[in-house]
């Protein structure tokens, strides 16, 4: 299986994949979020990239752009962005966000009930699997 750098064109597209083969298999979710992120310090293409992550549909879609009503933008940089998402490090985001390099904007109560609330079985399923294409 291939490994691509997170976040780029080309792991954008297998995560799709993954996406879409888990579209329709999980359950309704007891919380969701839709937050727009501002990523920082990409080691590729332009520095600073524009992406989303959606749990309304009971996995976590995280695409590239904005969406038009996110409940909150979080501006991290690159290496934060990926430990969080893709490493699922919570430690990270607490000492990151403690020391400025998280910014929140919008709804925060969404925010931390999205991190509280347990992943459904599916979702740490495509979780799992758009982990081990990320290089």
């Amino acid at each position: 299986m291939s490994k691509h750098a997170f976040l780029s064109p080309e792991w954008i597209d297998a995560a799709r994949a993954v996406q879409q083969e888990h579209d329709g298999a999980a359950a309704d979710p007891a919380s969701t979020v839709r937050m727009n992120l501002v990523v920082e310090e990409v080691p590729f293409g332009e520095p600073t990239l524009e992406a989303h992550l959606d749990t309304s549909r009971g996995t976590i879609d995280l695409d590239l752009g904005h969406l038009d009503k996110a409940d909150v933008k979080v501006s991290l940089d690159y290496p934060t962005a990926k430990a969080i998402l893709i490493d699922g490090d919570g430690q990270v985001a607490m000492q990151a966000f403690m020391a400025g390099r998280i910014r929140v904007e919008g709804d925060m109560a969404k925010l931390l009930t999205f991190q509280a609330t347990p992943a459904s079985g599916e979702a740490l399923a495509a979780a799992e699997r758009i982990r081990s294409i990320t290089a």
